[in-house]
């Protein structure tokens, strides 16, 4: 199913969603330098004792590490003001250590909401909603029933 129209509109949220889905990493941090504000207020789970920009990059870091073929595409877009809301469903194939667990050659399936504030065209402030427990599921790194 191809990704929502808006997803291509040149937009800072459209830029990001692009580079991610080339699945080059360089291309990907690059991006994030040209599109999110060096102040970037990140609401959403990151890595610890990284904020802003770097937690960002080290997000698609290690996803695209460890799910090189990822693909987010966006089911829907709202934009009201200086907001625009996400729905995307991600997919990808477990090849590279996550969260330590080694290659299982799994694919993933899993949906996720975003909330971008943005200032001067640019993305300055994230909300993140992400099923990890259903991509956990899908790993096997989670028992059947929790």
């Amino acid at each position: 199913m191809p990704a929502h129209p808006a997803t291509h509109d040149g937009t800072a949220t459209a830029r990001l969603h692009e580079a991610v889905n080339t699945g080059d990493l360089d291309h990907v941090l690059r991006t994030i330098d040209e599109v999110v504000h060096p102040d970037l207020r990140f609401h959403a789970p990151v890595p610890l004792g990284l904020t802003g920009v770097q937690a960002l990059k080290q997000v698609w870091t290690v996803l695209l590490h460890a799910f090189p073929d990822l693909r987010v595409e966006t089911e829907d877009v709202i934009a009201e003001g200086d907001k625009v809301v996400s729905r995307n469903t991600v997919t990808g194939t477990h090849l590279g250590e996550y969260r330590g667990q080694p290659p299982t050659g799994r694919t993933v399936r899993y949906q996720e909401i975003f909330i971008l504030r943005l200032a001067d065209g640019r993305i300055a402030e994230i909300w993140g909603v992400v099923d990890v427990l259903a991509q956990l599921r899908q790993l096997g790194m989670l028992p059947d029933g929790i």
